[in-house]
């Protein structure tokens, strides 16, 4: 989720190093929790787990970078309330809700940090390039283009997950739950996957026009 577009090495990141960031960001902590909950281990226990993976995670950027985790951050408050809503009822259709209303908020939290000059793509872009950080934060504030790119990728992304959950409570109050548990793994994987397929085609996209732009006068692309 950076989108970093300039020529110039200096604050790019490159889309090997935002696949593997999400991947221990996003990816572990899920990855943890649905191994789990497919090995028949309780929702409860599952849910602590990938809670404990993703607060492990700040921990150790904490302790090699000294800043905050911002995405592992909010996974670990997703997961922590998802746990939370565990104790509220045991009805099974409830536990499937649950998950729209992490996806919900997570949506609801790019789009008001994105409107709030925040976007929580450009504390993960640092997080996941820190020798860059200061360079990324100074394109950032002095170039339109790059809080463009995080804006609109904050923006699509938010949009994104709301729809995913909004998606998902309709299949809830429609399906048989049994149906609907295997679909709401199945959504999760797919829009997740559909946005980083999206984001990084939209970096490559937003560099190829801004590289065009910089090219002296004349000067062709060989």
């Amino acid at each position: 989720m950076t989108v970093e577009p300039a020529s110039t090495g200096a604050a790019r990141t490159s889309p090997r190093t935002m696949v593997r960031g999400l991947l221990l960001d996003v990816g572990l902590p899920a990855i943890i929790y649905y191994v789990l909950h497919a090995a028949g281990v309780s929702d409860w226990f599952a849910l602590l787990a990938a809670s404990l993976m993703a607060g492990a995670r700040i921990v150790v950027v904490a302790i090699r970078q000294r800043v905050l985790n911002a995405l592992a951050f909010v996974v670990m408050v997703l997961y922590g309330v998802g746990l939370l809503l565990t104790f509220a009822t045991g009805d099974v259709r409830f536990l499937v809700l649950k998950d729209s209303v992490g996806t919900g908020v997570l949506g609801l939290l790019f789009l008001c940090f994105a409107l709030a000059g925040h976007p929580l793509t450009l504390g993960v872009t640092r997080s996941w390039a820190p020798q860059r950080a200061a360079a990324i934060d100074e394109r950032y504030r002095t170039e339109p283009a790059v809080r463009h790119g995080h804006f609109v990728a904050s923006m699509v992304w938010g949009f994104s997950l709301l729809a995913e959950a909004l998606v998902r409570v309709v299949l809830v109050l429609l399906l048989p739950i049994s149906v609907v548990v295997g679909l709401s793994t199945a959504l999760v994987v797919v829009v997740i996957g559909s946005l980083t397929v999206w984001t990084l085609w939209y970096i490559r996209r937003l560099r190829r026009v801004l590289d065009e732009r910089q090219r002296p006068a004349g000067a062709t692309s060989g």
